[in-house]
C-alpha cells in the first residue's frame, strides 16, 4: 500500500474569479482530508491567470485553519524567487500555528516567464538565473531552523516543518539524495524524465534527514462515471497546457468551449500526447492506471493532481480516486 496525496495548482476556471477557486480548494481540503489522503500542497505559480496559487505561504495558513489533521504544504516554493530567511521565517510561522502538519517542498525552477522572475528577484541579489545559487540558497534556509544561520530566524529557530526537495529533472534528484532528504518528482508534467530520476535518486541516495530513500510522484488524475465523461472534462485542462505552451496563459476553459475549438492537427496530436501521459477514466480505468503507475515507478507516495474547469468535478474526481484505489486514500494493490 501507498499513501495518497493531492497537489493544488488553485485552477480559476472561465467565468469564475480568484475567490470562486479558493473557496473552491477551501471545500476541497475538507473533504480530502474526511476521506484520509496524507497531504495537501499547493505549488508557486506566477503570472498565469488560470492559477491561483501565486503564494504558498498564505494558502498554506488559510488551508491549514481550515482542516485539522491532513499535511498542508507546498509543492513547492520556489526558493531562487525568494530569500532563505524569509521562507524560514514563513513555514517557521507555520509550523508553530500547526505543529507536525506543515511540509516545506522546495523547487529550484522560477515557476514563471523569465521577465516575472526578475520582479519577483528585484533587491534580493539573485539575477535572473538564480537556479545557479540554489545549493547555497538551500544550504542556508536549512541552517536557520537548527539556529546555526547568518541571523536569527524567529520563529523558525525550533519549528522544523518537514522538508522536501522537488524536481523535474535528474538535478534536484542527486541533491535529494546527497542530503539524505524526500525526494517528489514532477511526473504529471515531464513523465519522459521520471525513470530516470527516481533512479538518480536512488543510487545516489546518504542517509541524512531520512535513513532511506522515500520518492513520491505526482501525476495527473481525473476520474469520471466513464472514460467518455472523464475525457470531456479533461479536455479544458489540456487545451489550457497547449496555450500555455504557445505563449497564451489563460483561464481554464469550459468543457464545451475546448470541444469547440478548432484544433490543428498538430494541436490535436499536442493534446492527445498529454492526455495519453495522464490516467484519465471510470473508476475501474483510474485504479488499474494508478496501480500500473505505482508499479512501475515503485514510489512510496502517490500525489495527484486534477485539472478541470468546476470545482465540483475536481472533488468528485478526488471522491471516485478514493473508492477505487482503497479505503481512507491509501492506494491497495
Amino acid at each position: 500500500m501507498v499513501p495518497v496525496s493531492v497537489l493544488d495548482l488553485v485552477p480559476i476556471g472561465s467565468g469564475d474569479t480568484p475567490t470562486d477557486a479558493l473557496r473552491a480548494s477551501t471545500a476541497l481540503v475538507r473533504r480530502v482530508e474526511e476521506l484520509g489522503f496524507r497531504r495537501y500542497w499547493v505549488a508557486e505559480h506566477h503570472g498565469m491567470p488560470g492559477i491561483g496559487s501565486s503564494s504558498p505561504a498564505v494558502l498554506i495558513a488559510h488551508l491549514a485553519a481550515a482542516s485539522s489533521t491532513i499535511r498542508v504544504g507546498s509543492g513547492g516554493v520556489m526558493l531562487p524567487n525568494h530569500q532563505p530567511l524569509v521562507i524560514a521565517e514563513q513555514f517557521g510561522t507555520l509550523e508553530a500555528l500547526h505543529p507536525g502538519r506543515i511540509d516545506l517542498g522546495i523547487g529550484r525552477a522560477p515557476g514563471t516567464d523569465p521577465r516575472t522572475a526578475r520582479a519577483l528577484r528585484r533587491g534580493t541579489g539573485v539575477g535572473g538565473g538564480g537556479a545557479d545559487d540554489f545549493p547555497e540558497q538551500l544550504t542556508e534556509l536549512a541552517s536557520y531552523f537548527r539556529g546555526e544561520g547568518p541571523v536569527v530566524a524567529v520563529p523558525a529557530h525550533g519549528q522544523q516543518p518537514a522538508m522536501w526537495l522537488l524536481g523535474s529533472s535528474g538535478y534536484s534528484a542527486q541533491v535529494a539524495g546527497l542530503l539524505g532528504l524526500p525526494f517528489a518528482f514532477a511526473h504529471h508534467f515531464s513523465g519522459e524524465n521520471t525513470m530516470a530520476a527516481l533512479a538518480l535518486y536512488r543510487e545516489t541516495f546518504r542517509p541524512g534527514v531520512l535513513d532511506a530513500p522515500y520518492a513520491m510522484i505526482a501525476a495527473s488524475v481525473l476520474a469520471a462515471e466513464s472514460d467518455a465523461q472523464a475525457r470531456r472534462l479533461a479536455l479544458p485542462g489540456a487545451l489550457q497546457f497547449l496555450r500555455l505552451r504557445q505563449g497564451e496563459p489563460g483561464l481554464v476553459p469550459t468543457p464545451e468551449e475546448a470541444a469547440a475549438y478548432p484544433y490543428s492537427a498538430q494541436e490535436l496530436a499536442f493534446v492527445d500526447d498529454r492526455l495519453g501521459g495522464q490516467v484519465i477514466g471510470s473508476p475501474a480505468t483510474v485504479r488499474d492506471g494508478v496501480h500500473e503507475l505505482v508499479a512501475r515507478t515503485g514510489v512510496d507516495e502517490l500525489m495527484v493532481v486534477t485539472s478541470a474547469h468546476s470545482g465540483a468535478d475536481r472533488l468528485r474526481s478526488y471522491e471516485l480516486l478514493a473508492d477505487a484505489v482503497g479505503t481512507r486514500g491509501t492506494m491497495v494493490a
